[in-house]
């Protein structure tokens, strides 16, 4: 079986290699139209001559995840934004995904985000809604939604999870075209949109938001990116004043216009004033965009290692932003010099979705992006005081991406060996693309590196026809967490014009695992957001951080989790709370959840019993 794989992986990475040098390299950005690429590339094609991103399926090898979304109840929904042409840009970038336990039940839940269409803005159709899915405890999900009252009803992207108010209770931040929300949670399964009152509507295009704690006075503030500035009555149509028609074009072919060409939209960070209401800080801390690139995702995370939370924004097309946390209210723009703003290459490429994890197990959180077709995913390797390395050509694993269009990426580990895998959604933004041979599709299957070598190298793993990794769908936002209590890490896909996908981890493997529900103490927000733990076992010290925003515009399971291989206990906990506090705790197992709460140490995680939707919601 691992011959099988190997082989697979050898094969893509060989073709892969083959189309690396550019038959035209870019010399700048006019080359290829709006969107940054590093050139072009002859086409990709599998054995039976089918784009490598729609094929390369092989019949046998390990089945990792199966796309369960049917069974589970998912696909009575359908995302739709703007029109099957995707004649502009607000059509094509798709939505994203939260896993939120919004009733407290100790079962992740879904939310999924919509758009909207052109009739739906004049108000001369229905607005496609958001969804819901209460977990149901056996397998399958019922939409509430519209009795929970986050249907949305505007064009939505972006999406982040937090409990803002310190009450206990997870809230949901949604990001718009046009106004935004913020859904408090009521405490009874039902949400009430508080975002005029707290100040955070804002009112153009807004994209994947984050929570953290900038300023340590243990209330969660709100970073919002902003993406295109976007006029619904000066329409970016080629050769119009809204959009330079160089930048309307892909190898050639007439496309939608942007994002460069058209004006970006400035990024916010709320300041939460503690009594429901947020101020505009942009200006003050330093991270207002003034430069108007094309944010997409952002995260709050401790890069530095300083106990204080720094800020990373993925950029589209335009170089990305790493702010570090000075500690004064302000924050300090490292992007050129940290190496995070640009490719080794010295190249801003197409950022999309961010992945923020530890895949060395040395303590540092590294970074990871999904980029353009055309152009390879990189992976940021954290040096410390030196910043970053940008790795991926040197590790094997920038070649096999190169045809595909990665939005929503994750380190997860997968099979539970204690060591951090990438997993990226993909999926083309032109629906062009399947008229020429160019070996990339609009539709697109997943791709998934295993971490074999300590970090020091990546395995392609197969696409095994009829398992989630074969599966061609236009991804774009995704959601990665532990949907059914089970020590493995599962994915939920917001795909284009398309039912969802829940990718459940079925890997084979019999490693033992650790998850944990952090809730913190008074002088820190009460989610953990924030946090950062290190855990010992096998061996090895592992790093998880409790974050808010991330993946493509979306929310992940913020209960961090361990793989521990074959270890059969756990040495030490040490958890790092967002007050300053550092705690060293002992787990009396594993293969389960323990909740630990902040100056009062672990207790077992309570799960409800299965019960019907009706009485969940009580």
């Amino acid at each position: 079986m691992a011959a099988v794989f190997a082989s697979c992986s050898a094969v893509l990475a060989q073709q892969a290699e083959k189309a690396r040098p550019a038959a035209h390299p870019q010399q700048s950005g006019s080359q290829q139209g709006g969107s940054a690429t590093a050139g072009v590339f002859a086409p990709v094609k599998d054995s039976e001559m089918r784009p490598i991103t729609a094929g390369g399926f092989v019949k046998d090898g390990p089945v990792l995840f199966k796309d369960i979304a049917k069974e589970a109840g998912l696909t009575t929904w359908h995302h739709k934004m703007g029109t099957p042409e995707k004649k502009y840009i607000l059509d094509a970038t798709g939505s994203g995904v939260a896993l939120i336990d919004y009733d407290n039940d100790g079962w992740l839940d879904i939310y999924m985000v919509n758009g909207s269409t052109y009739e739906a803005l004049k108000a001369q159709a229905d607005a496609p809604h958001a969804a819901l899915f209460h977990n149901n405890h056996d397998g399958t999900f019922t939409d509430v939604a519209a009795i929970a009252g986050v249907t949305n009803g505007r064009w939505g992207f972006g999406v982040a999870v937090a409990d803002y108010d310190n009450d206990g209770w997870p809230d949901l931040y949604v990001s718009n075209f046009g106004k935004n929300r913020l859904y408090h949670n009521n405490h009874d399964g039902t949400f009430t949109d508080v975002a005029e009152k707290a100040g955070v509507t804002l009112g153009n295009w807004s994209t994947g938001p984050t929570f953290g704690d900038y300023d340590g006075d243990g209330r969660l503030d709100l970073f919002v990116p902003g993406y295109v500035h976007f006029d619904l009555d000066h329409l970016p149509d080629s050769g119009s004043a809204a959009a330079s028609s160089v930048y309307c074009q892909f190898r050639g072919a007439k496309i939608m216009c942007g994002p460069r060409g058209l004006t970006g939209e400035p990024d916010h960070l709320f300041h939460n004033n503690g009594d429901g209401t947020f101020t505009d800080v942009s200006e003050k801390a330093g991270v207002a965009d003034k430069a108007a690139y094309y944010g997409f995702t952002a995260s709050f995370v401790d890069i530095n290692n300083d106990g204080k939370v720094d800020l990373v924004v993925t950029d589209d097309s335009s170089p990305n932003y790493l702010y570090i946390n000075k500690g004064d209210g302000t924050f300090e723009d490292t992007s050129y010099y940290s190496g995070f703003a640009l490719n080794q290459q010295g190249r801003d490429q197409a950022g999309m979705g961010l992945a923020v994890g530890d895949y060395l197990n040395n303590g540092m959180v590294d970074l990871y992006t999904g980029t353009f077709s055309d152009d390879y995913k990189p992976l940021f390797k954290n040096g410390g005081e030196q910043g970053f390395t940008e790795i991926s050509p040197e590790l094997g694993i920038a070649a096999p991406t190169y045809p595909f269009l990665t939005w929503a990426t994750e380190f997860i580990d997968y099979d539970n060996d204690g060591w951090k895998d990438i997993f990226l959604v993909n999926g083309h933004v032109y629906p062009q693309v399947d008229d020429h041979d160019w070996g990339t599709s609009y539709a697109q299957r997943p791709l998934l590196f295993h971490n074999v070598k300590h970090g020091e190298k990546f395995e392609l793993m197969p696409a095994v026809i009829g398992t989630g990794l074969a599966a061609v769908i236009p991804g774009r936002g995704a959601a990665f967490g532990d949907l059914f209590n089970d020590g493995k890490t599962d994915v939920v896909i917001n795909s284009m014009d398309h039912v969802p996908s829940l990718m459940q981890d079925v890997s084979p493997d019999h490693h033992h695992w650790v998850g944990l529900k952090l809730i913190g103490g008074p002088k820190s927000p009460r989610d953990a957001v924030g946090a950062t733990v290190y855990l010992s076992a096998g061996g090895q010290r592992q790093r998880a951080d409790v974050l808010s925003g991330g993946s493509y515009e979306s929310s992940n399971d913020q209960r961090p989790h361990f793989g521990i291989g074959d270890a059969t206990s756990v040495d030490s906990v040490e958890v790092h709370w967002p007050s300053g506090l550092v705690e060293k705790l002992s787990l009396p197992g594993v293969d389960r959840f323990f909740l630990i709460e902040e100056g009062k140490g672990v207790s077992p995680y309570k799960l409800a019993e299965s019960m019907p939707v009706e009485k969940a919601r009580k």
